[in-house]
């Protein structure tokens, strides 16, 4: 279970907050934060905030409902690179890992191979171990906030049917992606890996690996979106206040490589591996345009998972990118290398995904996470935390975004309280109306009422609280 632990408090101007993997027999190195790190962990979860709250009133910066890109669907591809720098800071002390290459040849010496795992590599094996620990914490955390067992903070309830339970959510998404990652990070670490300094392409052959498991990642992905035959199928409504509630409806389909809501092949494996019920009931595509009137209607009640299997894996496609970018920041020592560095990677992951979307070769689509929308959120992620690292870990002006940093320092506990609605449901339990009674007093209503309130009720408020959380020592950690 996740735990809240107290620490010294230190300010570093250059700092990076990541799990401790080494051994503990041995003296404790204390190691810096990275400032930008922290500060962009809170501009994502502030921008998780910001359209979940904010979206209803501000169409725009909402999920696209299908094809293209808005505000919202930034946030998770965010979250992803920002775990995949982490992992790549988190590990980077770690001593030389089990070879992959070594252990090939020592595949049929089986002593040899039990005194490298078990005698020569106890630090290895504790990442490994605290890496499957974190996961596990993630996904029990994933399943409690949005598998339909907390109900905030509309309702004050509490409860799920099992058999209606969503398997999938954006903290599930995240673990899957960081148990792969870690994985591949621990065990190709290679003895030259220690002494070399790489220029700018040589650090993508240093780590051959992390890019062969990508490309592995994406044959799959495209092997099976492409390649899947998607016969009809049928869904009843389960919506008690719908007028179709109990009704049964077909889809027809009876296709293959089809990109579309009803009959694409990221639903198809959810719909066959986790089962119907157990899908997301409120998908985005309700305001999607497509289709006849008989698919709209359709499209307001099927059920469709966005963090769901298929779609996962190709979001690991996010954090290896970030993994990199982490690498790049261990080994290119100079600030002006390091953001050549990422500015020309993520100019040329824009330009690469905005080509496939606008030649309509592979359309940006967050629901399917296609290759055109991972390269363009990667890119973007790229940009803007070259930005950030070059104001605050360059510039030094922390001081402009300590509220993010706040946040960033303790992400876990904003969006757990905040993005998941669990301290407003807390609030609304003693106090119904707070929104709306907010806004009358200073004379705001509508959509500016909602923004204004999002900033400064929302995210500012738990800038500060984070802040006070971070002045005496107080983290959430999983």
């Amino acid at each position: 279970m996740a735990e809240i632990k107290a620490e010294p408090s230190h300010h570093h101007p250059l700092i990076i907050s990541q799990p401790d993997i080494s051994d503990p027999q041995k003296p404790h190195i204390k190691t810096k934060r990275l400032a930008s790190l922290d500060i962009f962990r809170g501009l994502t979860v502030a921008l998780m905030i910001l359209v979940d709250d904010a979206g209803g009133e501000w169409p725009m910066i909402g999920h696209a409902p299908w094809n293209g890109c808005n505000l919202a669907d930034f946030v998770m591809p965010f979250f992803l690179f920002i775990v995949g720098v982490a992992i790549a800071l988190a590990l980077k002390m770690l001593p030389i890992a089990v070879s992959l290459n070594y252990l090939f040849i020592q595949l049929f010496n089986l002593i040899s191979l039990l005194q490298i795992l078990v005698v020569e590599n106890t630090e290895p094996l504790e990442a490994v171990k605290k890496v499957i620990l974190r996961t596990l914490k993630l996904l029990f955390w994933g399943i409690l906030l949005q598998g339909g067992f907390s109900h905030a903070p509309d309702k004050l309830t509490y409860g799920v049917d099992v058999k209606m339970i969503r398997w999938c959510g954006i903290l599930q998404r995240i673990a899957l992606a960081y148990l792969i990652v870690a994985m591949v990070e621990i065990f190709t670490k290679d003895a030259q890996d220690k002494n070399q300094s790489p220029g700018c392409f040589s650090i993508f052959r240093l780590y051959c690996w992390h890019w062969l498991v990508g490309a592995c990642v994406l044959i799959i992905y495209l092997a099976i979106i492409y390649g899947t035959y998607v016969p009809d199928w049928q869904f009843t409504i389960h919506d008690k206040d719908s007028a179709d509630f109990g009704k049964v409806f077909n889809v027809s389909c009876g296709v293959s490589g089809k990109l579309d809501p009803p009959c694409n092949a990221v639903g198809y494996v959810d719909r066959k591996v986790l089962g119907i019920n157990h899908m997301y009931h409120h998908p985005a595509w309700r305001r999607s345009k497509v289709g006849s009137k008989h698919t709209e209607h359709l499209f307001r009640f099927e059920p469709f998972e966005p963090e769901g299997i298929l779609s996962s894996i190709s979001a690991i496609l996010s954090t290896i990118i970030g993994v990199h970018f982490g690498h790049v920041l261990i080994h290119l020592k100079g600030h002006l290398a390091r953001l050549k560095h990422w500015v020309l990677m993520g100019l040329s992951l824009l330009i690469l995904g905005l080509t496939l979307h606008f030649t309509h070769a592979i359309p940006l689509n967050k629901q399917l996470y296609t290759f055109s929308y991972v390269c363009v959120t990667s890119g973007a992620a790229a940009l803007v935390f070259s930005a950030i690292y070059a104001l605050v870990d360059i510039w030094e002006l922390t001081f402009i975004f300590l509220p993010l940093e706040w946040i960033g320092m303790n992400a876990m506990l904003v969006y757990v309280m905040a993005a998941e609605g669990i301290f407003a449901g807390f609030i609304n339990g003693w106090f119904i109306g707070f929104k709306s009674t907010f806004s009358s007093e200073f004379g705001i209503h509508g959509r500016v009422g909602m923004l204004l309130y999002v900033i400064f009720a929302e995210i500012l408020f738990w800038g500060l609280v984070a802040g006070i959380f971070h002045r005496f020592g107080i983290y959430w950690k999983l």
